[in-house]
């Protein structure tokens, strides 16, 4: 009898350990589980850290998410009875706190295809140095390009007074008689734009810092705590495991010491947004991933900048601004609904002229975010 139920007892141990085992096995697999989710999270989250660091340290010429760069594109109306050596120019643009604008001419049997501009804020020594790319676009999206680099100053235009043969422009890119152009525009360097500074991050600032950022030649006075606070990039910067956590002075490439001095000042608390200061703002929040800073450029531009429904539907879709692009779709609904209102004339290309001038809006990018807009709602 009690070899038996010492049997029946060694028996139950046997099986009560083997469950056990089991049961450590799964436990262990899904801990070791866990471990490689967490382990690739994080591997992403620092690929993405050092990806946007590494482009923070690249030359002026190759870090594209520090690039000032937009495009401007009109349509250029009743092209074939322009006169010989008459400028026929776009509207302003505010781009960057530079007001933009296009210009086409015939000259003699050519298309002349410039661009101008000029500061927002009047100034007497100012230079802007850029890339650009035209475009001439055709009716069936063939196009010319011509490129260029140039340093804008004054009110002189730049451009190509030969830009493409006139016949040829009439014959294959006219349509209906307009003509579209646009101009990509990387801005390299600006001089003599700034305005007027909210807050000092110069050596007056010495005592109360631990370490210089150095933007092109002006040095920034600042904690690195309080950046490190402020974003993930700048506290694997800063305070990880790379050099620049041991360095006095870190070296910051490819951005505008003046975009640079309103984003400290947007850090810092100061009011130092508006439609001249909201795009370098925003363009280095996102560089830096300063979800503070993009969030306060998305609230100025929802509640008071003066900008056009275009560029701002520009900007949402950029930095991916939800509560920009929803309203910008607002909008759009509203101009949908208004446009078979306009009041008819006899003549067509005005009717379209005087739309697109009275709402200055890409009509083509609206419907793309509207289709976009109503592909999320449903």
């Amino acid at each position: 009898m009690k070899a038996d139920l010492l049997g029946v007892y060694q028996k139950m141990r046997s099986e009560l350990i083997e469950e056990m085992k089991k049961n450590q096995e799964e436990m262990l697999q899904k801990l070791e589980s866990k471990i490689e989710d967490i382990d690739k999270d994080n591997k992403k989250s620092l690929e993405k850290l050092t990806s946007k660091l590494s482009k923070s340290n690249e030359s002026p010429e190759k870090s594209d998410s520090s690039v000032k760069r937009f495009k401007l594109k009109h349509i250029f109306y009743n092209v074939n009875a322009f006169r010989k050596n008459v400028f026929y120019f776009s509207e302003w643009e505010n781009h960057f706190n530079v007001k933009w604008r296009l210009m086409t001419a015939r000259f003699g049997d050519h298309l002349g295809f410039y661009i101008f501009c000029e500061p927002i804020a009047p100034t007497d020594k100012w230079s802007i140095r850029t890339k650009n790319e035209y475009k001439v676009v055709g009716r069936n999206q063939e196009f010319v390009i011509r490129s260029s680099e140039n340093c804008h100053r004054g009110n002189r235009g730049w451009g190509f007074p030969r830009f493409q043969e006139w016949g040829d422009m009439e014959e294959w890119f006219l349509v209906n008689g307009n003509l579209k152009v646009e101009v990509e525009i990387t801005i390299i360097e600006t001089v003599g734009l700034e305005k007027k500074r909210i807050r000092k991050f110069d050596e007056s600032q010495k005592d109360v810092s631990d370490v210089i950022l150095v933007v092109g030649n002006t040095k920034f006075y600042v904690s690195r705590t309080f950046l490190a606070s402020q974003s993930d990039v700048f506290k694997t910067l800063l305070l990880g495991g790379f050099s620049e956590s041991k360095q006095s002075e870190v070296t910051l490439n490819g951005i505008d010491p003046d975009d640079f001095h309103y984003f400290l000042e947007v850090l810092y608390g100061e009011f130092a947004i508006d439609d001249t200061t909201v795009e370098g703002v925003a363009c280095l929040a996102d560089m830096y991933d300063v979800p503070t800073a993009m969030r306060k450029c998305e609230e100025f531009l929802l509640n008071e900048s003066k900008r056009t429904l275009k560029m701002k539907l520009e900007l949402a879709t950029r930095y991916h601004l939800k509560n920009l692009e929803e309203q910008c779709i607002r909008e759009i609904r509203a101009i949908e609904n208004v446009r078979f209102d306009v009041p008819k004339y006899d003549n067509h290309q005005t009717e379209w002229k005087v739309y697109h001038l009275n709402f200055n809006f890409d009509y083509s990018l609206g419907q793309r975010q509207y289709r976009k807009f109503n592909d999320r709602s449903s």
